[in-house]
């Protein structure tokens, strides 16, 4: 994050397991579209199988995965927000 006069840049990063730091970008919807989708799929093939049960947890688990995903995000914005604003 630099602060140049007369404008301001904000970079948002990520911290990967990796340690490089990437902009964030497109990658999470993607992610989150690509659970959704084999979700989806899983879900029709197990109740099409009578495996209503087994079908919901499938979804239940694509939603916490999705959920932590989301949760992950939202803490590094607040982590920026307060270097930002050095609270």
């Amino acid at each position: 994050m630099g602060i140049k006069p007369g404008s301001i840049e904000i970079k948002i990063s990520i911290d990967k397991s990796e340690g490089t730091d990437e902009v964030m970008g497109i990658d999470l919807i993607f992610r989150i579209a690509a659970i959704g989708i084999l979700v989806a799929i899983l879900n029709q093939v197990l109740i099409r199988s009578g495996r209503e049960e087994i079908a919901m947890m499938t979804t239940i688990t694509g939603l916490l995965v999705v959920l932590a995903m989301v949760a992950k995000e939202i803490v590094g914005l607040f982590n920026t927000v307060r270097t930002l604003f050095q609270f």
